[in-house]
């Protein structure tokens, strides 16, 4: 008989039922599209942001103080020491190789041009493969600097050709194809950089160049790493020297910009790595804040559905008055109408859940490919957890029309009255 109520019930109220199984679908689409990029989306962000700007930097040990303004070193020549480049493959034999994208030396000299102007010539990789163990891999500024434009070529690793940034190009009237003499050998400007940086004023070039150009051969001054990282929080602050065993293994093992930092320096000997405290914390930011708007979509959307089903319900309730009256009259209790009703609207959740949380992975999918150019994954196992919220936000937006229906008096509701 309860199955048979329920049946009738959807079936000479089709309209009512169809209304409130749209706005379950529509608000439980949404919810699902949210969590499913909310909880997808910080790799999604770290690796948009990792792109384009390195978050660890790796300098000597004795540079105690390295103090710059406007990008010019201000320590004097004799003080700087500097990293071996024979040691940069072990970037990518720490525990956290996987999680680091990329990386890319840093060797400034400063040189004199024809001019007479003296200027930056900054050595780096620019897409050098490398090779640890088995993996091979390619790294440099292309992989670790992706706001970096160039108008012409990439000059290749192992060549003497260069960049020039587009405001020294433009002081200096040289172009993509131009030769710019250092120290009295001409250099081919394969490409103009435009890094919206100190760059712009300065020459780029290969880092074998630079290490020829200073008489160091293998010297490099900083290394720029980005690696995928977890954003920081509180314990990630915590000083790994104060932390026992457990605690110290999770705070190790743990992909904090901070513990791959550490790990680094461990293994560059006389290094030392610490976090680009401004990018990681933009990070952070940005991510807190798209998760906040996120939540608030979905509150708005599941509220609205509530709503929705909230009327819908109350008309359907009342136009079945009679019915109700009917089952009082003959014995049924407030629980057995109550039953019959959340039994209705947990059918409509389950329905209206099942179908909002296909339109919802598709509308995830569909934001990963505009957004992120990549793909967002739904996982099954938040299937089950989207229909007990369909199921809450029905119940919700039912109890005040289902609680009426309970409180019906018999005599009033046969006689048509409310």
């Amino acid at each position: 008989m309860f199955v048979r109520l329920v049946y009738e019930s959807f079936r000479r109220q089709k309209r009512r039922k169809l209304l409130a199984g749209v706005a379950i679908a529509l608000g439980v689409g949404v919810a699902t599209a949210m969590i499913g990029v909310a909880t997808d989306i910080g790799d999604k962000i770290s690796l948009e942001l990792r792109r384009n700007h390195a978050n660890i930097v790796v300098t000597p040990q004795e540079d105690t103080l390295d103090l710059e303004i406007g990008g010019v070193n201000l320590k004097p020549p004799s003080d700087g020491a500097f990293l071996q480049e024979s040691d940069l493959p072990k970037i990518k034999g720490t525990f956290w190789r996987n999680a680091i994208l990329g990386f890319a030396p840093m060797l400034p000299v400063k040189v004199r041009l024809d001019d007479g102007q003296e200027v930056t010539l900054l050595g780096t990789y620019f897409a050098k493969p490398y090779s640890y163990g088995k993996e091979n891999f390619v790294t440099g500024v292309r992989s670790t600097n992706g706001s970096w434009r160039v108008s012409g070529e990439w000059p290749a690793d192992d060549s003497q050709n260069v960049l020039l940034g587009e405001r020294l190009a433009e002081k200096t009237a040289k172009k993509t194809g131009s030769t710019v003499s250092i120290g009295g050998e001409p250099h081919l400007v394969s490409g103009i950089l435009s890094s919206g940086g100190v760059e712009d004023d300065q020459i780029v070039a290969p880092l074998a160049l630079a290490q020829q150009i200073l008489g160091k051969s293998g010297a490099v001054r900083r290394v720029y790493v980005s690696a995928l990282t977890k954003p920081e929080d509180a314990f990630a602050r915590r000083d790994p020297k104060t932390l026992s065993g457990p605690m110290y293994d999770r705070w190790y093992c743990s992909p904090y910009a901070q513990s791959i930092a550490y790990q680094l320096q461990e293994a560059i000997p006389f290094s030392r790595a610490e976090q680009i405290r401004q990018v990681e914390q933009t990070e952070g930011a940005v991510l807190s804040r798209i998760k906040g708007l996120m939540l608030l979509i979905t509150l708005a959307a599941l509220l609205a559905s509530a709503l929705a089903v909230s009327a819908a319900m109350a008309t359907s309730i009342f136009e079945r008055r009679h019915e109700v009256g009917l089952m009082k009259a003959l014995g049924a209790g407030k629980a057995v109408v109550a039953a019959i009703f959340l039994g209705e609207a947990a059918l409509l959740a389950l329905l209206g859940g099942t179908i909002g949380f296909t339109g919802g992975s598709l509308l995830a999918h569909q934001i990963g490919r505009s957004i992120f150019d990549s793909q967002i994954t739904i996982q099954p196992v938040l299937l089950p957890v989207i229909l007990a919220i369909a199921i809450l936000v029905t119940f919700a937006g039912s109890a005040v029309a289902i609680r009426r229906a309970v409180l019906f008096d018999p005599v009033y509701a046969l006689r048509g009255e409310s």
